[in-house]
């Protein structure tokens, strides 16, 4: 009886396969998973420490002084009608000429001149749950922790 050179996988190397894949998915996926919240946060970390104050920086040194919490972030895209009017505003201060939401979705707070910064302003996220609470990214330290 001749045998014929088959060219296939058996049973037991596909399963040998399968089982290797498996073993290697248990070992990484658990370090994948968690890097989400953290880019999202580090995400909002960078728009609220370089971005968003870089501008109103930029908007406070044409204006001298940062847009009221009334005129809000709106006021780097679009010269505010309220008062104090700023004379000497050359905008938009955002080259995507829109104020960029949250990585969650939601609109950045905008509080000036801020409780937390009374010199200057408070800029902050409220985080994955949307309200105020231990996750929130915020432009200014705690001492008092």
């Amino acid at each position: 009886m001749v045998l014929k050179n088959r060219k296939a996988f058996t049973l037991i190397e596909i399963m040998l396969v399968v089982m290797i894949i498996g073993i290697l998915a248990a070992m990484v996926i658990p370090n994948i998973a968690g890097r989400g919240k953290q880019a999202r946060a580090a995400a909002a970390r960078a728009d609220i420490e370089a971005n968003l104050t870089t501008a109103l920086d930029l908007y406070e040194l044409d204006n001298s002084q940062y847009p009221t919490t009334d005129q809000s972030l709106k006021a780097l895209i679009q010269k505010p009608s309220a008062s104090p009017v700023p004379e000497n505003w050359s905008g938009p201060y955002l080259k995507k000429k829109a104020i960029a939401l949250d990585p969650w979705g939601k609109e950045y707070a905008y509080v000036s001149p801020g409780v937390h910064n009374t010199d200057g302003f408070d800029l902050f996220s409220y985080g994955p749950d949307g309200v105020e609470s231990g996750d929130d990214i915020v432009n200014w330290t705690d001492l008092e922790e």
